[in-house]
């Protein structure tokens, strides 16, 4: 179960951070889906700050329960403004936030034991 967690927590990490990046870097295409949701270009870089800080908090098997809080903010927020604009690409901004979760349940006994899935046997 670690590992198959470690495993699934990588893939937002992953993605999350290649995103932060690019929108640390703002090329067109980032300067053009801002427009298009309607986010000035000037919150560019505070929501590419947020969204790096928070995977890498996320990251961090010490603060990885705070991270997947956080991240769910950010992705509760994307998810939102897809919806707004009418993307239907707010499904990847919604598994992503199942990934954070299912990966860390896998990780971390002491979220297994605050969430269980299926009944103790005493």
């Amino acid at each position: 179960m670690l590992w198959a967690g470690r495993i699934i927590s990588a893939l937002p990490v992953l993605l999350l951070i290649f995103s932060a990046v690019m929108k640390l870097m703002k090329p067109v295409p980032v300067l053009q889906g801002f427009a298009h949701y309607g986010y000035p270009e000037s919150q560019i870089l505070v929501i590419g700050i947020l969204e790096l800080s928070s995977s890498v908090i996320y990251a961090i098997p010490r603060t990885s329960v705070l991270g997947a809080i956080l991240l769910t903010g950010y992705l509760g927020g994307a998810t939102a403004t897809n919806v707004r604009v009418g993307d239907a690409s707010f499904y990847a901004t919604i598994t992503l936030g199942i990934l954070v979760w299912l990966g860390l349940y896998l990780r971390d006994a002491r979220l297994r034991g605050l969430v269980p899935l299926r009944k103790q046997v005493a």
